[in-house]
């Protein structure tokens, strides 16, 4: 069963999303908040798997409030819901520790499986999110990451390839490793970057200049 924490200043929003994760045979909503302050206390009360967040929200908003949550041990994963489709937002909640962005006029059905796929441990992204993201580093010049250097040349080559957006059963067959060798030096990377997942790994290899838009 997914344990699902909805955070959203309005109740008809969260009202609305609740009726629909209901309605599915595992997933659980174990609870409500109305800003990022009462979102804190109650992934710290219920353990969430997963935590829909709103961006704009008071006393607390969900960007704060997202870094916050996945810095605690076994931390939930944070689906990130707005209606506000900015460079800003998008970049803020993917520093913070997001682990997927979803826009709030979705369908029901994507939600549902975004849900379930943070849940599972992967990242998940809107379409115009993701176009929104890579078109950010087309023309900017490449920042330093001294964590880099600690990267063998495999590494590098599975960071290049986790960039583009392949999974690991597509990094082995490209690489020839098996899959379970490329988990391996997944959690490495993650490691040695200091980095939470894949969806954090992606941006620093786009902000290093690693990889580039159409590689």
């Amino acid at each position: 069963m997914i344990g699902v924490a909805l955070a959203d200043d309005q109740a008809l929003v969260r009202h609305g999303f609740g009726m629909i994760l209901r309605a599915e045979p595992d997933i659980e909503v174990v609870g409500e908040a109305c800003d990022g302050a009462e979102a804190i206390e109650l992934v710290q009360r219920t353990r969430p798997n997963v935590v829909l967040m709103d961006v704009r929200m008071p006393r607390v908003d969900g960007i704060e409030a997202t870094q916050r949550i996945v810095t605690g041990d076994d931390s939930p994963r944070v689906l990130v819901l707005t209606t506000f489709d900015n460079d800003e937002i998008v970049m803020g909640a993917l520093r913070a520790g997001a682990s997927g962005f979803l826009l709030k006029d979705a369908p029901g059905d994507q939600l549902v499986h975004a849900i379930r796929v943070v849940a599972g441990g992967s990242s998940l992204f809107s379409p115009t999110v993701t176009r929104r993201l890579i078109e950010r580093y087309v023309h900017r010049p490449a920042a330093a990451s001294p964590g880099l250097a600690q990267l063998t040349e495999r590494e590098l080559e599975i960071l290049r390839l986790i960039a583009t957006g392949k999974s690991n059963a597509e990094i082995a067959a490209s690489t020839f490793l098996s899959e379970h060798t490329v988990k391996t030096h997944v959690v490495h990377i993650l490691r040695k970057l200091d980095l939470r997942d894949r969806t954090q790994a992606v941006v620093l290899a786009y902000e290093a200049g690693i990889v580039r838009p159409g590689q």
